[in-house]
C-alpha cells in the first residue's frame, strides 16, 4: 500500500507550507508538513480517526482532521490511498471539497 498525494492536495501542501514558513517559520513549517505526512502514513492501520464522507458531497471517501486542516482521502482502485484534498478549517469546506475533489 503506498500513499498518493493528489494533484489538488499537493498544491494546497505547497500552499500550507509556505503560509507556514512565512508566518511562524520555517522550523515550525517543516514540523506541521512532516506531521501530516506522518498521519498519511497512519491512515491503513487505522492509527487517524478518519470518519466516512457524508452522502450529500456524492463521493465515496473519508476525511480525518490534523491539528487545522481536515484531510480527504479515498481508497484508489489498486488499493492505494489517495489523498484528494486538504482544507483549513476555516474554508468553505462543501465548494473546496468539491472543487479538489472532482478537480
Amino acid at each position: 500500500m503506498a500513499i498518493r498525494v493528489q494533484e489538488a492536495a499537493s498544491l494546497r501542501l505547497d500552499d500550507i507550507y509556505r503560509y507556514t514558513r512565512d508566518r511562524w517559520g520555517e522550523v515550525q513549517a517543516d514540523r506541521y508538513i512532516t506531521g501530516m505526512f506522518e498521519a498519511f502514513e497512519r491512515i491503513e492501520a487505522h492509527g487517524v480517526a478518519s470518519k466516512l464522507i457524508p452522502a450529500e458531497f456524492g463521493v465515496e471517501g473519508f476525511f480525518f482532521r490534523y491539528e487545522h486542516h481536515i484531510v480527504y482521502w479515498r481508497r484508489l482502485s489498486d488499493g492505494d490511498i489517495g489523498i484528494v484534498a486538504i482544507l483549513h478549517e476555516r474554508m468553505h469546506q462543501i465548494d473546496r471539497f468539491k472543487e479538489d475533489f472532482h478537480g
